[in-house]
C-alpha cells in the first residue's frame, strides 16, 4: 500500500460540506504530491504520514478536549500544519488579550473565566457601546453569540448560562460590522496571498456564508496589511497559513479573529491563492522539518 504523502484533515461531523478542499487536493496532485483526506478521529496509522494539514475539522470546537488530544499527539508522532502549539493558543480566544498585549490593536474584549461571578455593571466593561456581544471563548461561526442592548436583562442570563461550563468573552458590538462588514486577509508561510470582505444579511451581524452572509473580493489598505502582519508576528510560533479577520474600529482597522487552526481560505475566489498554499506544502513536505 502507498501512503499518502499529505493527509488534508477534516471531520467526520461537518456542519456544512468543505468546498475548499477537493480543489486543494488537485491542486497537490498536479505539482506531484500524493494526498488524502481523513478525518481526525479516523482509526489511521498517522506516524505514517510525513505531513498532516488541519483543513475543516469543524467539530472540534464540541469535542475540543478530544481534539486537542489528538492534536498533541500527532504532533508528536509526525508533523503537522499548522502546529500543535499554535492550535493550542489559538483554540481559545483568550489570545486575542495575548494580542493585545503585544500591541496588535484588537476589537476591545474582557475575559470571563467560567464560574466566575459577574455583574449586569461589570458586563458592561468601560465602553460606551449601547449594544454588547457576549461569546464563548472556545467557539466557531458566531455559535452561541448572542448581540443585546447593555441593559437587557438577557444579557447576563446569556453570560451567566455560557458561564455554567466555559469562559465567555465581553465585546462591544462594532457596527461597521454590520454596515461594511469584515476584512479577511489570507497568508501563507507568513506572506500575504489575497482577501475578500464579507458582508452580513441585511438586519443581521453575522458575515458567515452559512448565516446569509455574503463575500466581495477586497483590495487591502495599507494599515490593514500592517496590522495583520503584527498580529500573524505576535503568535507564538511561524504559520503555514492563516487568515486575519478586521473590523474598523473608531476609524482603524482592528482584529476580530485571528484564525489560525481551521480556516476557510477562500481559495475558490483565488486560483493564486490555491496555487501558493499547495506550494508552502509542498515546500514544507520537501523540508521535513
Amino acid at each position: 500500500m502507498i501512503h499518502p504523502e499529505i493527509a488534508l484533515i477534516t471531520a467526520s461531523q461537518m456542519p456544512r460540506p468543505d468546498l475548499e478542499i477537493g480543489l486543494l487536493v488537485e491542486e497537490l496532485g498536479r505539482v506531484g504530491v500524493r494526498v488524502a483526506i481523513f478525518s481526525w478521529d479516523d482509526p489511521v496509522h498517522w506516524a505514517d504520514i510525513p505531513l498532516l494539514v488541519l483543513r475543516s475539522p469543524w467539530d472540534y470546537t464540541r469535542r475540543y478536549d478530544a481534539f486537542m488530544e489528538w492534536a498533541g499527539r500527532v504532533d508528536r508522532e509526525t508533523r503537522l500544519l499548522n502546529p500543535y502549539s499554535l492550535v493550542r493558543w489559538n483554540g481559545h480566544k483568550s489570545y486575542l488579550l495575548d494580542l493585545e498585549a503585544k500591541g496588535v490593536p484588537i476589537v476591545p474584549t474582557m475575559l470571563f473565566r467560567a464560574g466566575a461571578p459577574h455583574t449586569s455593571a461589570s458586563l458592561c466593561g468601560i465602553w460606551e457601546a449601547s449594544e454588547l456581544v457576549v461569546k464563548p471563548a472556545i467557539g466557531a461561526g458566531a455559535a452561541g453569540a448572542m448581540r443585546a442592548h447593555r441593559g437587557e436583562p438577557a444579557l447576563p442570563l446569556h453570560m451567566a448560562e455560557l458561564l455554567q461550563s466555559k469562559d465567555a468573552l465581553i465585546q462591544p458590538f462594532v457596527p461597521a460590522v454590520a454596515e461594511t462588514g469584515e476584512v479577511s486577509l489570507i497568508y501563507f508561510d507568513g506572506r500575504f496571498s489575497h482577501a475578500v470582505r464579507k458582508l452580513p444579511a441585511k438586519g443581521d451581524f453575522r458575515v458567515q456564508e452559512q448565516h446569509g452572509g455574503a463575500l466581495q473580493p477586497h483590495e487591502p489598505t495599507p494599515r490593514e496589511l500592517a496590522v495583520g502582519s503584527e498580529a500573524l508576528a505576535a503568535a507564538p510560533t511561524p504559520t503555514a497559513y492563516g487568515r486575519v479577520d478586521l473590523v474598523e474600529w473608531e476609524g482603524n482597522p482592528v482584529i476580530m479573529e485571528l484564525e489560525l487552526i481551521e480556516p476557510e481560505l477562500f481559495l475558490r475566489r483565488s486560483p493564486e491563492g490555491l496555487q501558493r498554499f499547495a506550494g508552502v506544502l509542498k515546500a514544507a513536505l520537501a523540508s521535513g522539518s
